[in-house]
């Protein structure tokens, strides 16, 4: 994997079978554009919150005092168990009823926390119910998509820390492309395309952000957005379900380090959309097809107030980066340490 400095050029993504067009000098234009809000701190407890332990939701329901992770059926579901809608089909047209089940997941009882600041022990915690969700909706769904939105530039409509679980019958749109492609890399290989470009990372070192041997977190080559990320255990593994004890605290372990190190870039609560792409169920399928991996978003481009807008070029010919995937890497290898709330407190 060659680094092509600050030369525009185009890199081709293996597992959505797409290119991205790539401008490394575009980060120096003059920005006279839309600025972001930077979020005020918040309280350990918020009375108006609807996810605060005690607190009433907004249908009514009371949450429990809860002292740990916390997890519901979301009271306003974009996904429903029974579905009344039916099939259509025309050469050029076609409708199909879904099904499905949607969660939220509160991280921590406290309203002022996040991944980046309730420590290893709490990211522990997280992830087991991650992996607990997907094992128990995987029974019943074919696809359980664990996700985090991060940060009203990210559209999230509460700051409580917290993520949501989607279950559904059918296979994702994204999610199936990238099946398909690791099927065919697997067909033709043998091989894992994930463990193989994670090992192919390892030894360049360019992209590679945190490497604790268990797991690898990298600036993919592909990267769309400015400080995207890719987390991938070392090892076979197909889901969440799968990981064993020592997977799951070395995982906390690098989250910890790479959430950190997105507050400490800009020196503020930073955005994101953050998600795990692993089969569902309690024992979910091993072999060489597919590989658990998280993907991760961050809007930011410049700084805490400047994102990057997927518009435009972007959406009608192709995805387009303002600096080189070994820039962004770089940046956030330096970002990494004790959050900066931490130093300054």
């Amino acid at each position: 994997m060659s680094d092509f400095g600050a030369g525009v050029h185009r890199r081709w993504d293996p597992l959505l079978d797409e290119w991205v067009l790539v401008s490394p000098h575009r980060d120096r234009r003059p920005w006279q554009g839309q600025e972001e809000l930077v979020e005020p701190p918040l309280p350990q407890y918020d009375p108006a919150c609807y996810l605060c332990p005690g607190n009433v939701r907004a249908n009514g329901e009371r949450n429990p005092d809860y002292a740990d992770v916390f997890t519901f059926d979301n009271d306003f579901p974009a996904l429903l168990e029974e579905s009344d809608a039916g099939s259509f089909s025309e050469p050029l047209l076609r409708a199909e009823p879904v099904r499905g089940r949607c969660r939220v997941l509160c991280y921590t009882p406290r309203h002022d926390l996040s991944l980046a600041r309730i420590g290893s022990a709490g990211l522990e915690r997280v992830i087991a119910a991650w992996s607990r969700e997907s094992a128990d909706l995987g029974r019943d769904w074919r696809w359980v998509q664990c996700f985090e939105n991060r940060g009203a530039a990210m559209g999230c409509s509460s700051p409580h820390p917290h993520g949501q679980i989607w279950a559904l019958d059918a296979w994702p749109t994204l999610v199936e492309r990238e099946r398909q492609a690791q099927r065919r890399y697997a067909v033709d290989s043998g091989r894992s395309l994930l463990l193989d470009i994670a090992e192919s990372e390892r030894r360049a070192g360019t992209r590679v952000v945190i490497d604790d041997g268990d797991w690898l977190v990298l600036v993919p080559f592909w990267a769309r957005w400015p400080f995207e990320t890719l987390v991938v255990p070392m090892r076979p593994c197909s889901g969440l379900a799968g990981l064993c004890d020592r997977a799951s605290a070395s995982l906390a372990a690098v989250l910890s380090d790479l959430f950190r190190a997105y507050d400490n870039l800009f020196r503020c609560a930073f955005p994101y959309s953050f998600g795990w792409h692993g089969l569902p169920g309690p024992e979910p399928a091993q072999g060489a097809e597919w590989q658990l991996h998280g993907h991760c978003y961050p809007p930011l481009l410049r700084s805490a107030s400047v994102r990057k807008f997927m518009v435009g070029f972007e959406l009608l010919a192709e995805a387009q980066r303002d600096i080189a995937p070994e820039t962004a890497a770089a940046r956030l290898r330096a970002a990494r340490g004790p959050h900066w709330q931490e130093e300054t407190a």
